[in-house]
């Protein structure tokens, strides 16, 4: 053992001294002090920076650091932004306290009551904090009613896996049944209504209990949520639990056909339980791993997960889908007509139908279609790996930083382009002002170094950081190199491709908080958006500048001109690759096909 107890010491000498130690097995800082010191390196403001890189001490030397810090403040645990904490709290006895574990992405997995032993400075075993049947720490338990026993089983059932003493379900059930003991041990009825459909749901995709005590006692108690309940037994479960009777996926929404041909025009399926787990062994194209690896192995100690209690509050509230800027854009002089369509799958859509005035003179609709367009983007992708902080306003634009940026939205008077900043222009704040993404910055002041801009607009508000453009750049090596083998093979596989692909990018900024992804960073997923709109904007900008009639341009990959029958713009490279596309030729009037039509 190796004690360092001298002044000034910083994180940076203890990363420094660690490698040299023969045998290293755990680091403990101690400790961490809330309440800044101009005498104490770790403390105060200083802690954030100084957690970083304790964290990458652990990820270079695959050891455990423990760091005690003085404080169970949640604003300032998030900034230290560690895998697990443990929180002890006092209790009422003098001869217990509490100790609960919450780990990074499953929330609270387990809880018990230690022992201090003062005189030897330690903590003895006290046995396990229970989940009280009439009344616990946070407040009234559940009453002894039926339903209630029902739902206090299944939380000591559960107890096993939430703790980490036992594997053998996925990751997204074990979140829900952390989430369920927390809900009985509070005595929260709100909570326990919320969560029953996504437990329930997780518990569905798992095909077989672990063939163990504990698996078998988790399957019983799960049965009276998924199986016929009396009046009686419904009624006392709906105070502990949810409303009667068993929850499961409507098998029709109620919906007629008629509305259904609207909602389900082209829409992405929503990420489904498992997604989130890793590809098995020998999959076609393990596009997790690989974008999990590529943000591992970053230099810049990238933090790939916001903590839950942060994400209600800026910046990460001010983050929307329409900050992709993706361009939802018609020739004004042309005439766009939504019409029925039926895939050959037999699925209601609707696609358009362009009419191209006489004034355009001879020609057709060329249909350019961009292979690959979001991999592609991740190619230079400028973001911030860290968390971003409250810049506030800015004289310009700093390329050391990025993030998001409230700005005016700058004047476009061009009629045969869309807006630079495509939808994001559609909803502004009331004072006209938008949130935008780096790449879009940027774009613009391309646009004003060109004379397309008259000024580049003001920079309002801001939350950046230092700024780096390669964290995805492994992961678009991966999958360009995947696409350029697998698009000549077609079928199955290349199929399986596109659809693990998609996931992973997705995965960046999952929806449903139920949905446990490795990631939760929606200024990455709205940055990576935004440069591949930013990418399919400007190609055809240049074509326009060549004299090329633009008649449309739609989302990050769409593009359609009035060209001479068989002549693409030559600013389009054909070919299967990322950054070629593909392109079709139709009359005016035809109905316009997409994907698999």
């Amino acid at each position: 053992m190796l004690i360092d107890d001298g002044t000034n010491l910083q994180a940076e000498d203890i990363a420094d001294t660690a490698p040299h130690m023969e045998g290293l097995a755990l680091v403990v800082v101690d400790r961490l002090q809330a309440a800044h010191s101009a005498r104490l390196p770790l403390s105060g403001d200083r802690l954030p920076d100084a957690s970083q890189v304790l964290a990458a001490l652990a990820r270079d030397l695959q050891v455990p650091v423990l760091a005690v810090v003085d404080s169970d403040d949640p604003t300032l645990l998030g900034l230290l932004d560690a895998d697990v904490v443990v929180t002890l709290t006092a209790t009422a006895d003098p001869g217990k306290v509490q100790a609960t574990v919450t780990e990074r992405d499953f929330g609270t997995i387990g809880s018990a009551y230690l022992q201090p032993d003062l005189i030897h400075a330690r903590f003895l075993d006290a046995g396990a904090a229970p989940l009280e049947r009439t009344h616990s720490p946070a407040g009234p338990g559940l009453s002894a009613a039926p339903g209630a026993t029902a739902a206090l089983e299944l939380a000591e059932a559960a107890l096993p896996y939430t703790s980490g003493g036992h594997r053998g379900i996925p990751a997204a059930l074990t979140h829900e049944l952390a989430a369920w003991r927390t809900a009985v041990a509070g005595g929260d009825q709100d909570a326990l209504r919320d969560i029953l459909p996504s437990l329930l749901q997780a518990a569905a995709a798992v095909e077989q209990m672990p063939d163990t005590h504990e698996g078998h006692r988790l399957a019983a108690a799960l049965r009276p949520f998924t199986t016929p309940m009396s009046a009686d037994t419904a009624g006392s479960t709906s105070q502990a639990a949810a409303a009667g009777a068993p929850v499961h996926a409507p098998a029709h929404s109620g919906q007629g056909q008629d509305d259904l041909a609207e909602d389900e025009e082209d829409s992405e399926d929503d990420l489904a339980p498992g997604d989130e787990e890793d590809e098995p062994e020998g999959h076609v194209f393990a596009a997790l791993k690989i974008l999990k690896d590529a943000v591992g192995r970053s230099k810049m100690h990238p933090i790939p997960v916001i903590r839950t209690e942060a994400r209600d509050s800026a910046p990460w509230t001010l983050i929307s889908e329409h900050m992709d800027g993706e361009p939802r854009w018609v020739h004004p002089d042309v005439t766009a007509t939504r019409v029925p369509h039926i895939r050959a799958n037999g699925k209601r859509v609707r696609r358009d139908r362009l009419d191209v005035p006489d004034s355009f003179g001879e020609g057709v609709l060329c249909l350019i279609d961009r292979n690959g367009s979001f991999p592609s983007a991740c190619s230079a992708v400028p973001l911030a790996p860290n968390k971003l902080l409250h810049t506030g306003p800015l004289d310009a634009y700093d390329k050391a930083g990025a993030g998001i940026y409230l700005i005016d939205i700058p004047e476009w008077n061009r009629t045969d382009m869309p807006h630079p900043l495509g939808r994001i222009i559609d909803r502004p704040d009331e004072n006209g002002r938008v949130w935008v993404t780096t790449p879009h910055i940027k774009q613009l002041e391309k646009l004003l170094r060109a004379g397309h801009l008259a000024a580049m607009p003001a920079i309002h508000d801001s939350w950046t950081g230092k700024a780096n453009e390669s964290l995805f750049k492994p992961f678009y090596e991966a999958t360009r190199k995947a696409r350029t083998e697998l698009v000549q093979v077609g079928g199955d596989p290349y199929k399986a491709y596109k659809t693990r692909l998609s996931i992973a990018l997705r995965l960046l900024w999952p929806k449903r908080a139920e949905q446990r992804s490795p990631f939760w960073r929606p200024d990455w997923r709205m940055s990576m958006v935004a440069e591949a709109s930013v990418r399919h904007w400007t190609v055809a900008f240049k074509a326009v500048q060549e004299g090329h009639t633009l008649v449309a341009l739609r989302n990050v990959d769409q593009a359609i001109f009035w060209t001479p029958p068989g002549t693409p713009p030559s600013t389009y490279r054909i070919g299967t690759g990322f950054g070629e596309v593909k392109r079709k030729f139709v009359q005016s009037g035809e109905t316009i096909l997409e994907g698999d039509d």
